[in-house]
């Protein structure tokens, strides 16, 4: 957690950004300053769905809670979840109960609307955006919200963390079939197989099928640190950038051209990336990468909405 050490004036409002490798949080006075930030576990609308996932979600949001209240009680909460499908009654309980808040405080929408509204205003282009999964995002001049991708990992989000790790596993099972101990010549496997803690078959099907999809996610770092020394890492990583690119053009053929932001964790794990999305849009194309501080927006969209302090 970071304290910024910026007196708050007036009432607060609490940006959320929820993805699957990590939350991050911060609070906003009046006017747009950040005040204090911080992150927790990362959870996705999602893991509503089990028992275990919404414990997960519960003590993730608790750990939240004390964090912020540390640094004051927010008037008004704005949160973007990835997954979130608009049946947010059972989230929206939650905060309200952790911090103290009436349930009408608290706005919840997808996660990628925030990150947009970060990048653009309305109708001013397109954000592209790779985390453990990928979408592509634009909302138009009269706030309807359009997509492309997005669908979740077991069905696609090429070009984000998850599939660049699931491409990594797939390619290096795949040598095995063929010839039994190739891995050992691959820099990418043993990076991968050190992330997942070991060579043999169970290692890989444990940690492909038992993780959280978040925690999936971050083989990708092991990829994108083998890059620069195995052709086959380098080969992921640049069709992570047409996989990028291509959501970029679904919209751009839908809605004619604009200017896109390339934003996302993922999207930054090597230049790779990058090049290869540019080299697959049209070359007029304006692209722009940022790390992007989508809780930021959304505490400022939250001080905004806040009350007057004496109100």
């Amino acid at each position: 957690m970071t304290d910024l050490e910026v007196a708050p004036d007036g009432p607060l409002g609490l940006g959320i950004d929820a993805g699957g490798t990590q939350t991050r949080w911060a609070l906003a006075a009046p006017g747009g300053v950040i005040v204090a930030e911080g992150q927790v576990p990362g959870l996705s609308a999602l893991q509503l769905s089990s028992a275990a996932g919404r414990h997960t979600v519960h003590a993730n949001f608790a750990m939240l809670a004390r964090a912020v209240l540390a640094h004051g009680r927010p008037s008004r909460v704005r949160a973007g979840l990835t997954g979130f499908g608009g049946d947010g009654e059972q989230l929206q309980r939650w905060l309200s109960e952790l911090l103290g808040l009436g349930a009408r405080a608290i706005a919840l929408c997808n996660d990628i609307e925030i990150a947009y509204l970060d990048s653009f205003a309305p109708g001013a282009g397109y954000l592209v955006y790779a985390g453990t999964g990928s979408i592509g995002a634009y909302i138009d001049e009269q706030q309807q919200f359009h997509r492309a991708g997005g669908r979740g990992v077991v069905l696609d989000d090429g070009g984000g963390g998850f599939w660049i790790a699931r491409e990594a596993l797939r390619q290096i099972w795949r040598g095995e079939d063929e010839c039994p101990g190739a891995w050992q010549q691959s820099p990418m496997a043993h990076a991968v197989f050190d992330h997942v803690g070991g060579s043999d078959w169970s290692a890989s099907r444990q940690f492909i099928y038992g993780q959280e999809r978040g925690e999936v996610g971050k083989l990708a770092l092991a990829v994108a640190a083998s890059a620069d020394a195995d052709p086959a890492a380098a080969a992921i990583l640049r069709h992570a950038g047409v996989e990028l690119a291509r959501l970029a053009g679904a919209l751009g053929a839908r809605f004619g051209a604009r200017p896109v932001v390339l934003a996302g964790r993922a999207a930054a794990l090597h230049p790779l990336i990058a090049a290869a999305m540019r080299a697959a849009l049209p070359p007029a194309t304006v692209l722009t990468q940022t790390v992007g501080h989508a809780h930021y927006a959304a505490a400022r969209l939250a001080a905004n909405d806040a009350p007057p302090a004496h109100s």
